[in-house]
């Protein structure tokens, strides 16, 4: 089959994956499947169609499209009861998760062994640009694979980047990118939280410094949602402790090759932090509140 027919599998649904199936289903055939029934059945209403399993999923696709949280969920995907190894797939693994360079190695070798190929293709951009095919991807692969699942590829990201010839190589840009994330996270909340101890509108201050030089992604697109971030909280549109996660990929990362990183070495303790505090299902903005916990009003300076 040639690329361009490419029949998809999506496995994991969450806040990103679900818009990434979505925007997959207005171009090819997908066959999608998440343990959440109620994600499962929002993307068939998108128009994938449901299977009970990843193998399910799998069986009779060209590229299975692998959107889950950490690396034990992977490998529960791939290589568990009811994974995609045993489905007999062929094709080729296109994984866009983070869950760092090393781990992503072995899996590619594992794959390997049963004749699939690995697309290493973290991305980032959040839920509503996934919907748009917006997202920035971030891709390690070897040729042949990648040819398979370019036009996945090319329906999901506005920024495509080839960064390396091997799997692997696209989680070490994505770890420098979560370094940069993580940190411009922290920094806004710590900007925010200042704001509110100095009695002044932290409304005003994001629009007024977001256009700065001090101004950051991180800063006008999570500085909103922090100021929601108490009582009911922002929505959800990803969670606090997959920065913990990620956050500990950097600083592992770092150790490795012997570079000083104490800015996410100190974000990453904020995280943790965090997540003690039971933030680790609520939105990333939600870490603001450690830092700034008096005022029950949300607007309020």
């Amino acid at each position: 089959m040639s690329p361009a027919a490419s029949r998809v599998a999506h496995i994991g649904l969450g806040a990103i994956g679900l818009p990434m199936a979505l925007r997959l289903a207005g171009a090819f055939p997908v066959r999608a499947y998440d343990i959440d029934e109620s994600r499962l059945s929002a993307a068939v209403q998108g128009g994938a169609t449901a299977a009970g399993s990843a193998a399910e999923a799998a069986a009779g696709s060209d590229v299975v499209v692998l959107a889950v949280r950490d690396q034990a969920q992977v490998e529960a995907a791939l290589f568990g009861a009811g994974g995609v190894v045993g489905a007999g797939f062929r094709g080729v693994v296109l994984l866009t998760s983070t869950i760092g360079p090393a781990a992503v190695r072995v899996i590619a070798e594992r794959l390997a062994s049963s004749g699939i190929g690995l697309v290493d293709a973290p991305v980032s951009g959040g839920p509503v640009r996934a919907g748009e095919g917006d997202l920035l991807v971030l891709v390690g692969a070897a040729a042949e694979a990648l040819a398979l699942a370019r036009p996945v590829l090319e329906r999901l990201a506005s920024t495509l980047t080839i960064v390396g010839g091997a799997a692997g190589d696209g989680q070490v840009f994505k770890t420098i990118n979560q370094l940069l994330a993580g940190v411009h996270i922290a920094a806004a909340a710590e900007a925010i939280a200042l704001a509110r101890g100095l009695g002044v509108d932290p409304r005003t201050v994001i629009s007024a410094l977001s256009q700065g030089a001090g101004g950051s992604f991180m800063f006008a697109d999570r500085g909103p949602r922090m100021l929601q971030a108490y009582g009911d909280g922002a929505e959800v549109k990803s969670r606090l402790d997959i920065f913990v996660k990620d956050m500990s990929i950097v600083t592992e990362v770092a150790r490795q090759t012997h570079v000083a990183t104490p800015l996410a070495a100190a974000a990453e303790q904020l995280y943790l932090l965090a997540d003690s505090h039971g933030l680790g299902a609520r939105d990333d903005s939600s870490v603001v509140t450690l830092l700034s916990p008096r005022h029950d009003d949300p607007e309020a300076a």
